[in-house]
């Protein structure tokens, strides 16, 4: 692993566990750009680790501090996530500089690194998610190309298999669904999409339909 401290991170608050992993994509044209941002203090951004498309791993932050990854956040009624997360930020250019697939080797080094992680800190499967799942108004990443199913595959996060569409679907009872996951529900187009990229990424569509609320309803089932 390579060691390139940044500057941008301080102390946790006390009596707060580290109970998240975050997961992001870096959203810029190259590796060395992103690694350049998350080191400049006037960026004021910063992740705990980076992964480049070879598997190369670089640590930025210590575990125990805080590092500025996640901004304005929710899950499961908190709101200071960098707080209590870990961010792991995965060399791709995102959305807006040619989106593609996460490579086999930055996937593989992803799920060593989070397996290692999981061990230091009482992370339960619901709380591995996306910055789109804190932030799902301001953020995409890692998006809908991002292999979910093969990170749960290997134990870490979930994944609902076999699914039936649900018999009720309408928006209230999506809501409810989705707040009862963990999502912010100030806009609920946004929730659902950010959900779908997640759990149907064949289909992000940002329609409350039975499909999402089967997922949902079989999510929650694991969690209970």
């Amino acid at each position: 692993m390579n060691r390139r401290g940044s500057p941008n991170c301080d102390v946790r608050p006390e009596g707060i566990p580290v109970d998240m992993l975050v997961l992001h994509y870096t959203g810029m044209q190259t590796a060395a750009d992103a690694l350049a941002r998350l080191c400049d203090a006037a960026a004021k951004v910063s992740a705990h680790y980076v992964i480049d498309v070879d598997g190369a791993v670089t640590a930025l932050v210590d575990e125990d501090a805080r590092a500025w990854h996640a901004g304005v956040s929710f899950w499961r009624g908190y709101t200071d996530i960098n707080a209590r997360s870990i961010g792991i930020e995965l060399v791709n250019p995102g959305h807006e500089y040619g989106y593609v697939d996460f490579a086999d080797a930055q996937m593989a080094a992803l799920i060593d690194l989070a397996k290692g992680i999981i061990k230091r800190h009482p992370i339960e499967a619901r709380n591995v998610v996306g910055h789109s799942d804190v932030a799902p108004r301001r953020k995409q990443d890692p998006g809908e190309r991002f292999d979910w199913r093969r990170l749960a595959e290997a134990g870490i996060g979930l994944w609902p298999e076999r699914a039936a569409p649900a018999e009720r679907f309408d928006d209230t009872t999506v809501a409810a669904l989705l707040a009862a996951y963990g999502y912010e529900m100030k806009d609920m187009p946004a929730a659902v999409t950010a959900f779908q990229r997640h759990f149907r990424p064949d289909c992000c569509d940002g329609a409350a339909d039975a499909e999402t609320a089967g997922l949902l309803e079989a999510l929650l089932r694991r969690v209970a």
